[in-house]
């Protein structure tokens, strides 16, 4: 049987695997699924239609799966879903999602998140992303892959953060971050690549530097948007090693619905 504290209400609808743990005066609610080895801390609150993966950790005082902040919400059987091995720290808010959107807010594995954390309603969230403290996703925001927000980051709906990118400090961000960008300021604009997180995840010098390359034919060089998508198309020719790198830089740019930062 689950390791279930005493003082805890676990609805006899919800599905939880033996190995679960569930701390003292934590609420779970009948529509939730939590996997194998996942730890729910004290004076935590999980509802709605929320799945859990594997080997989650969650500490006190967070609420997961309630309603979305949206006005437009009327009850439907929207979804949150959460993969493996990710780590919630204290005072985190995550929404389900809403009909308007995918229906479901989505948040992979390994990720690292830490307190007073807010991901609101829709927002999908990759893998091995980092959320410093007081970090707020509004709605519909995307994050790939191996992002990195810093303390007091606000992200604007439905912007979207390429893989690798990270922001500074009380980041304000209201268009969109490309791929290995770093953004910083309110209103955020860019302010160089990610050369060290790229270094800490094995990048060679000549992988960060053609990226360097690629970030300045966008921002450095005096050139139009269009004209810097053509001059990174020709750059993923010039450098075969890291052209995928550089045709993930551009094909964000080509597809960014708000526009990215600049």
């Amino acid at each position: 049987m689950a390791n279930i504290h005493p003082t805890a209400i676990v609805d006899a609808k919800a599905e939880l695997d033996d190995s679960v743990e569930i701390g003292a005066y934590s609420l779970i609610g009948p529509h939730v699924k939590i996997g194998a080895r996942t730890k729910v801390g004290p004076h935590v609150v999980i509802e709605g239609h929320t799945t859990i993966g594997c080997d989650n950790t969650f500490f006190q005082f967070s609420s997961i799966g309630a309603a979305p902040q949206d006005k437009k919400y009327k009850g439907e059987p929207t979804l949150l879903e959460i993969g493996d091995r990710n780590t919630i720290r204290e005072f985190c808010t995550f929404n389900l999602g809403t009909a308007q959107d995918a229906g479901a807010t989505r948040i992979a594995s390994d990720n690292w998140i830490m307190a007073y954390v807010h991901i609101a309603h829709d927002c999908q969230l990759g893998s091995n992303i980092i959320l410093a403290n007081n970090v707020t996703l509004a709605g519909h925001v995307h994050l790939a892959d191996w992002v990195f927000l810093g303390g007091f980051t606000t992200i604007h709906q439905f912007c979207h953060v390429g893989a690798h990118a990270m922001t500074a400090f009380t980041a304000a961000v209201s268009q969109d971050v490309p791929p290995f960008v770093t953004a910083a300021g309110n209103r955020a604009v860019p302010a160089g690549i990610n050369s060290e997180g790229l270094k800490r995840r094995g990048f060679t010098p000549e992988h960060i530097a053609a990226i360097k390359r690629a970030y300045k034919l966008v921002y450095r060089a005096g050139l139009s948007l269009d004209d810097a998508k053509a001059a990174l198309a020709q750059e993923e020719i010039k450098s075969p090693t890291a052209a995928d790198s550089i045709r993930l830089l551009r094909e964000f740019v080509e597809n960014s619905s708000r526009g990215i930062i600049r």
